[in-house]
């Protein structure tokens, strides 16, 4: 797969430090308002390591997207080995979800990512075009603060200072697509989750298309 189809300074961390960072992953996706009864996507899910919780939370409701085929063979084989189960593996880009998914969802996670996505304003229209009436869809980002200030196991971790993303640029970016902000979730030690919900307004929008792929 050519490296350029890849979103920049997204790849996955040295599991190791990651445990050391978030060591209770099911406390985020609970903090972020994720319940037992929802139907997930996780976006962008890269080797399981929400993936695996995710799937347990929700009793094997989730669709779990990623573009390299490395990184979901090995959320694959997180999720099996945890125990749980997803419904459906998709590789392909995130921007196409649209066209892959004709059964909406409750919730969207995708973490880590949106700082390098090329397109934020197009992949934020089409999370909300796969998204039941009042979905949510949560973006997890590290804090806006310099790199050399966000260390894991003494060593600077994350994207450049520079690509990080405030919750407000987040929400500048998010909300024309037809989101409301709901929560800014801190997420100790570096990160907040930024949670929308889809606007009323949108409903009808969201019903039709979901109407024309039934």
């Amino acid at each position: 797969m050519e490296s350029d189809k890849f979103y920049p300074a997204t790849a996955m961390p040295d599991r190791v430090w990651w445990q050391v960072l978030w060591p209770d992953p099911e406390a985020v996706l609970l903090a972020l308002g994720i319940k037992a009864e929802m139907t997930v996507l996780d976006l962008c899910c890269g080797d399981g390591y929400f993936t695996a919780p995710l799937a347990a939370l929700v009793k094997g409701k989730v669709v779990a997207l990623d573009i390299d085929p490395d990184m979901l063979e090995r959320a694959r084989i997180e999720v099996a080995r945890s125990g749980a189960s997803v419904s459906r593996w998709i590789c392909a880009n995130a921007d196409c979800l649209p066209d892959l998914l004709s059964d909406p969802v409750d919730f969207i996670l995708i973490a880590n990512t949106f700082h390098g996505v090329r397109d934020q304003a197009a992949l934020a229209r089409a999370a909300v075009s796969v998204l039941k009436p009042g979905g949510r869809f949560a973006v997890v980002n590290w804090h806006q603060i310099p790199r050399e200030q966000t260390p894991v196991l003494d060593k600077p971790r994350g994207p450049k200072t520079e690509m990080r993303m405030s919750p407000e640029q987040v929400r500048a970016v998010v909300e024309p697509a037809g989101f409301s902000l709901v929560d800014i979730v801190e997420l100790q030690p570096y990160h907040y989750g930024a949670v929308f919900r889809v606007c009323a307004e949108t409903r009808g929008q969201s019903d039709e298309r979901h109407e024309r792929l039934s």
